[in-house]
């Protein structure tokens, strides 16, 4: 179900042990030949792809596209919610919810920017509800959700920015949006001072603003990587679904 399809009485009727899905994503440069909806746009297709398979099992408010990449700022057409806001944001989306009953919220990610506010959210709304025990409060990045790096003919093993796998799937959405990729330079590299951490902008690690093998894209890369993400975001649905209410597993 979406949730802007329906009436607040249709809302207000539901199960209060449907899981309520928030999807998160982004509007931030992707290099030279990807808009900056990308983001958005591939967790939007994701989800459209798996909301008629979970039917009403499953709700799902509208994609939120503003996150934080204050990481992309060097970049022109990036627009950032800065990381504290992000998190504010994130845990009122949830108090919402769980002001009128619902008991199991999943944040649905597509955007890597995203990963540290969004845990820390679930995390702070977590020790805010300590004392009760019914609740699932989820976050959850879609490209973790499948092994896509099992897919044969894949040259990256893992999700990179603006990259052979992100501009492969934007190719089988609309190609016509997607600018010349074929002639862009590898931009391939290991954290730095591994195996501790480093605070980086997106400019230190790629003036170009893309990372890894966009040349590599195609459509059909894309189609089997939108189908792959989306049965794993299904599968991890269908487990918040199955949560028996207090548990701390499943």
């Amino acid at each position: 179900m979406f949730l802007a399809d329906l009436t607040s009485p249709r809302f207000a009727a539901l199960s209060r042990d449907i899981p309520v899905v928030f999807p998160i994503a982004a509007v931030e440069q992707h290099g030279p030949h990807l808009p900056v909806s990308t983001d958005s746009d591939l967790l939007g297709e994701i989800v459209r792809r798996a909301e008629p398979r979970l039917g009403d099992r499953v709700v799902f408010a509208p994609l939120t596209w503003a996150g934080n990449s204050d990481h992309h700022l060097d970049f022109a057409g990036t627009l950032s919610v800065p990381p504290r806001t992000y998190l504010d944001l994130l845990s009122g989306l949830a108090e919402n919810v769980l002001h009128h009953g619902f008991r199991r919220v999943v944040f649905l990610n597509g955007h890597g920017g995203n990963d540290v506010p969004g845990r820390q959210a679930v995390f702070e709304l977590r020790q805010r509800h300590r004392r009760r025990d019914d609740l699932l409060l989820l976050f959850a990045t879609y490209w973790n959700l499948a092994d896509a790096a099992a897919e044969p003919g894949l040259v990256q093993r893992e999700m990179g920015h603006a990259c052979e796998w992100e501009t492969s799937m934007m190719l089988r959405i609309d190609a016509r949006r997607v600018g010349d990729f074929a002639t862009l330079s590898p931009v391939e590299q290991a954290p730095p001072f591994h195996p501790g951490f480093r605070a980086w902008t997106t400019r230190e690690r790629s003036p170009s603003g893309y990372i890894g093998r966009p040349d590599a894209a195609s459509a059909e890369k894309g189609e089997r990587l939108l189908q792959r993400f989306a049965d794993g975001a299904v599968d991890y649905l269908e487990r918040a679904a199955r949560w028996d209410g207090s548990s701390w597993t499943e």
